[in-house]
């Protein structure tokens, strides 16, 4: 991780069950795979990853599975063939790494409530007050872009789930044209939302270079620092051309 993260607070976690969910563009399958590096480089218990994206095609935290295997990281996904099935081929193992509560479990949750259907299927593994739902907020994003919009898909989510959440991330970004009024300002609307529902921001994530940029007495929370894993398919033949 790059030096200019540890000129802000990092995050913390007690719980050993972090599920993240965001809604279509909000990065939250980008800050599973980020966390989970972080949490493997800081701490000595094991890290799993689980990727219950059923939703974006493009963005899914299993295109990241071989970097974070060279780093001791377990990805729980289908595989061979099945690499792009969908949930059910992987719902028995997921479920029992729940129950277990073992070491750092992450679970990547993708899209809106639609999405989040997929952990009512496995609300009864949980057990209530041990474990993390982050919802990201990304105020770039049409749904999520005031807070009547972040109410309802709270509301939302937490009704498709059967779960409730715990706290938030802020993560307000406008990909390679954010600069750092955009993570800011969305800071402003993730504490706007934390005041109305009372759920704590547990940590704000940006990318290593806007981090640099931004004062660190201007953000009274831990950072989460991003460097980019997850390219879309177009993006890997551009990155892949150039080292050839």
């Amino acid at each position: 991780m790059a030096g200019e993260a540890y000129r802000f607070r990092l995050p913390t976690f007690s719980k050993n069950i972090i599920t993240i969910v965001g809604g279509y563009g909000s990065g939250k399958s980008e800050i599973a795979v980020n966390l989970a590096r972080y949490l493997k480089l800081n701490q000595s218990e094991p890290v799993v990853i689980a990727d219950l994206d059923i939703i974006n095609p493009y963005f899914r935290s299993r295109e990241a599975s071989r970097e974070l295997a060279n780093l001791g990281i377990k990805s729980l996904i289908p595989e061979g063939e099945n690499f792009y099935a969908e949930l059910p081929i992987i719902i028995p193992e997921i479920k029992t790494a729940i129950e277990r509560g073992e070491g750092k479990l992450i679970l990547d949750i993708g899209g809106d409530e639609t999405g989040a259907r997929v952990l009512s299927s496995l609300s009864d593994a949980f057990t209530p007050g041990q474990y993390e739902l982050l919802l990201v907020l990304n105020a770039r994003r049409p749904f999520t872009s005031d807070l009547a919009g972040c109410q309802k898909m709270l509301a939302d989510i937490e009704a498709a789930s059967r779960l409730k959440f715990s706290g938030l991330i802020s993560n307000s970004h406008l990909m390679d044209e954010t600069d750092p009024d955009t993570v800011l300002q969305g800071l402003e609307l993730a504490n706007k939302v934390s005041r109305k529902t009372n759920l704590p921001v547990v940590f704000i994530s940006m990318t290593t270079d806007i981090m640099d940029k931004i004062e660190p007495r201007l953000i009274d929370l831990p950072v989460l620092a991003l460097d980019r894993s997850l390219l879309k398919p177009w993006e890997r033949k551009k990155v892949s051309g150039k080292n050839k």
